[in-house]
């Protein structure tokens, strides 16, 4: 029999926290009403779908603001540590896909959907806890083994049986956080059910369930444990005001039970109904709303797109460009229809912003047409900046760390003052002589890269990116798997910082110990370092610490 009584308690849990405060547009899921399990996923991705994506990656952290920091202070609201850190600087985080994004890699290189900029499963992380995490998938981590990473809210390590889906190492969030990365996963499961996933941990390729068995049960156990809370209500309106999407899990919890859980196969019904006749009402886009452009290089164009849904409305609405720089701001249409907008996927309006002086740039789109008579009107700002042409030099790429049989750390380091959006890595792979080559974009310098054991050898040389404007290739580093065998090797080095400390503990004595920077130049050395611990002090800033018969280990020093 199912566990029916769990569910009732579960409801309940919801109702008390959800309950009140949840703000679900009128009828926005009227088109689930009555369908089950692959019907009512399929009607779920319809919905949630197409959205308007944000201005760009490297604009993220102006969005993490508004969804991702305290509301009592400017802290940033980090699931995966307890480290304080405060808006706005980022420094110290990363834009972390919680659903990892080489899951929809495609042909040799990550297929960048709207999934890559979707907000509802990209969080600020803390840099050292993103990269414990890696790409492994959610799980439980065995205790009983040796935990590679636990900062006491990220805890990396072996899974427990039965999960990890094939992966060697899991990820597990802190008991606080479970069921909000598990309604982070039914929404990627579903709002993404379309694409082909490249790694199969958690999914597999079909619309429906997608989820895995394994993955499934340990979801819905974190789902009705961790009950949703006030910061998930307050996130989900958040990013719906940038989107224009809502996470269903979030809004109706118990939509997961009719999908994966004791209530699948019976038919859902979200206790809306279409809206009756009546007043015109325009729900998107909200008066007061800002459309942003982000940089944008001198002679270069940008768009961004406008969502408008409503019910009832009678006329086509007119948009008009005016105020401030509307020169520099143009519109492919000057009404939107009334049939488009009462539609159940609405309209999208795309705006250009083509600036013709350096500087940042305003102006005010006018929906005219909004009022329930028709008559009112609404105002959306339209902001975007024009920097110069950026001249970059080619990034110097460092040899790689960390490497094991199966993957590497990729480095390199840019010229000092010099600013990057985002790095593109040329990976070569060579197998029998024969290069097959992929790209990886990376956001910081260094890259892990996986699936090193189904190459001989590997190459990689880095171009960064500054506002669309790619910089020249940097010389090429090569990687190979000599030193690394199956016989027994001196037990490695083991490397701890503390602010201007690097503090080397050696197994044995008589080991030489080099200590470099990020442009290659040794900044310190000890020869023949005795049994136990070997201290280096240096300024703040990333080094990469070199110890016969240990791979290289790039540290931070703060």
């Amino acid at each position: 029999m199912k566990n029916i009584s769990r569910y009732i308690l579960a409801m309940a849990a919801w109702g008390c926290a959800a309950g009140a405060t949840a703000e679900i547009p009128a009828g926005y899921y009227s088109s689930l009403d009555g369908k089950a399990e692959g019907e009512l996923k399929t009607a779920i991705f319809n919905r949630i779908h197409d959205f308007r994506t944000v201005s760009s990656y490297s604009n993220l952290p102006q969005y993490f603001r508004v969804t991702d920091v305290y509301p009592e202070s400017s802290r940033w609201w980090d699931m995966y540590s307890d480290i304080p850190l405060y808006a706005p600087s980022f420094s110290g985080l990363n834009r972390e896909h919680s659903f990892p994004k080489s899951w929809w890699k495609q042909n040799g290189s990550v297929d960048y959907t709207s999934a890559y900029v979707d907000l509802y499963h990209l969080y600020p992380s803390e840099a050292k806890a993103n990269m414990a995490k890696s790409n492994y998938p959610l799980g439980e981590v065995d205790m009983s083994a040796p935990v590679q990473f636990d900062n006491g809210m990220t805890r990396v390590g072996y899974p427990v049986q039965g999960q990890g889906g094939g992966s060697t190492k899991v990820f597990e969030p802190d008991d606080e956080y479970k069921g909000d990365f598990a309604r982070t996963y039914f929404y990627m499961a579903t709002c993404y059910q379309n694409l082909t996933w490249a790694v199969n941990y958690m999914v597999s390729n079909n619309v429906y369930p997608t989820l895995n068995a394994w993955s499934v049960r340990l979801l819905m156990d974190w789902h009705h444990a961790d009950p949703v809370s006030q910061k998930e209500l307050d996130r989900n309106e958040a990013v719906y005001s940038f989107q224009g999407n809502r996470n269903p899990f979030i809004d109706y919890p118990e939509l997961a039970d009719y999908l994966w859980g004791d209530l699948a196969g019976q038919a859902f019904h979200p206790g809306t109904s279409p809206d009756p006749v009546g007043d015109a009402e325009l729900m998107s886009p909200d008066n007061g709303s800002v459309l942003e452009f982000g940089q944008v290089a001198e002679g270069s164009t940008a768009t961004a797109r406008l969502f408008f849904q409503g019910n009832n409305v009678r006329k086509a609405l007119t948009v008009t460009v005016y105020r401030g720089d509307k020169s520099m701001f143009s519109l492919p249409v000057t009404t939107v229809s009334a049939a488009d907008v009462n539609s159940e996927a609405g309209k999208w309006l795309t705006v250009t912003y083509r600036p013709t002086e350096l500087g940042s740039h305003t102006a005010r789109l006018l929906i005219s047409g909004t009022g329930p008579d028709g008559n009112g009107t609404r105002g959306v700002e339209l902001r975007g900046e024009c920097l110069p042409v950026p001249v970059l030099t080619a990034p110097t790429a460092l040899p790689a760390s960390n490497i094991t049989t199966d993957s590497y750390m990729a480095n390199w380091s840019i010229p000092e003052g010099e600013v990057a959006d985002y790095f593109i890595v040329t990976r070569t792979r060579y197998n029998a002589g024969l290069p097959t080559v992929e790209t990886v974009l990376a956001e910081a310098s260094g890259e892990l890269m996986e699936e090193f054991d189904l190459s001989d050898s590997e190459s990689y040389s880095v171009r960064s990116v500054r506002l669309g404007v790619e910089s020249p290739e940097s010389n090429v580093v090569f990687v190979d798997h000599s030193g690394i065998t199956d016989a027994v090797a001196p037990a490695p080095v083991e490397v701890l910082t503390e602010a201007g400390l690097i503090a080397v503990r050696c197994p044995m004595g008589g080991t030489t110990v080099r200590v470099f920077d990020v442009a290659g130049r040794e900044v310190a050395r000890a020869d023949n370092a005795p049994a136990g611990i070997t201290e280096f002090f240096v300024p703040a800033g990333v080094y990469i610490v070199s110890a016969e018969g240990s791979a290289p280990v790039k540290v931070t020093v703060r």
